[in-house]
């Protein structure tokens, strides 16, 4: 079995895990990873970018070199490399929580209990539950279906698929250092600078994979490219516009417009205006659409790495 098969199985193996069993309840390696990362940051913490840039370059930094020492130590074995990148993979990608997330709150909605949608959103997004109604709800579920199936999913394969186990966890180390402190508060608009732009590096070629795939996907392809070249440029992140638009347009529903995170309004962009609003059941449809796109992203970025592989034999 080559090295490169080896990645292959190794990343099925750990996609169906997910799919089988998702995310443990207690003792997940991501929780982990972020007590650490929170850890390091009570020891650096300064109003500075130069700070956050260490932090970010510690944390990154050493998840990367130990999933290095691990790879080499077991590449002797491929029975055991393959068990590596299955556990890997496992531990980074989150679609099944995300689909399991999603289908809480649709079907509170669908029982017309939008105070425990309310409750539930938060578990999904950032978004201010309270003032929104069950179509606002939907669209902010949808919207975070959309979002996340670039960050939870196809970024990391991408990433697996470039540089193996270290690409694996070297993408969610960066994904969970931006949820952490690349967000524009007073506390962190200098201190997470690095850990936001490394993570719009990070992100830009699965958040790219995950649009063209969500317009394969998709049932309305053409929609989907319109609303990606048209919308896509006006939203404020450069990752997350791809992704949403395309699903938007896809799916044939309207997304973006007004937002609340944290008592903080913000008016974006309306990505694909010709759709229609979104409703509860869309909540399904983006579900069914995100699994697709991740066994997908799964074969584009085991082929991608065959195919390399293949040309330096």
């Amino acid at each position: 079995m080559r090295a490169d098969r080896v990645f292959a199985y190794g990343a099925a193996a750990g996609l169906l895990g997910d799919h089988l069993i998702g995310d443990p309840r207690r003792g997940h390696p991501v929780a982990a990873f972020g007590r650490a990362a929170g850890a390091v940051e009570q020891l650096l913490w300064r109003d500075h970018r130069g700070w956050g840039a260490l932090h970010t370059a510690v944390c990154v930094g050493t998840t990367v070199s130990l999933a290095a020492v691990a790879t080499s130590a077991l590449r002797p074995s491929r029975t055991a490399s393959a068990a590596l990148t299955a556990a890997a993979t496992w531990a980074v990608v989150g679609g099944t929580s995300l689909a399991r997330e999603a289908g809480v709150i649709g079907r509170a909605l669908e029982a017309g209990d939008i105070e425990a949608a309310r409750a539930r959103l938060p578990h999904l997004c950032g978004r201010d539950p309270q003032a929104l109604d069950a179509d606002g709800i939907a669209r902010a579920v949808v919207e975070s279906v959309a979002e996340n199936t670039s960050d939870a999913v196809v970024g990391a394969l991408v990433w697996g698929g470039i540089a193996g186990v270290p690409g694996l966890l070297g993408f969610r180390a960066v994904n969970t250092l931006d949820a952490m402190v690349g967000h524009k508060s007073a506390k962190y608009r200098r201190y997470g600078w690095a850990s936001a732009r490394l993570d719009d590096v990070a992100g830009w070629p699965g958040a790219r994979l995950t649009a063209v795939l969500a317009t394969v996907a998709g049932g309305d392809p053409r929609g989907a490219v319109r609303a990606w070249r048209t919308d896509a440029p006006k939203h404020p992140s450069p990752n997350a516009g791809p992704v949403e638009a395309s699903f938007a347009g896809a799916l044939g529903v309207r997304l973006g417009g007004t937002l609340s995170y944290g008592g903080r309004v913000e008016h974006r962009p309306v990505l694909n205006g010709a759709g229609r609003a979104v409703a509860v059941p869309d909540i399904d449809r983006a579900v069914r659409l995100s699994r697709r796109v991740g066994w997908l992203a799964l074969g584009v970025s085991v082929a991608g790495r065959l195919l390399v592989k293949g040309r330096k034999s």
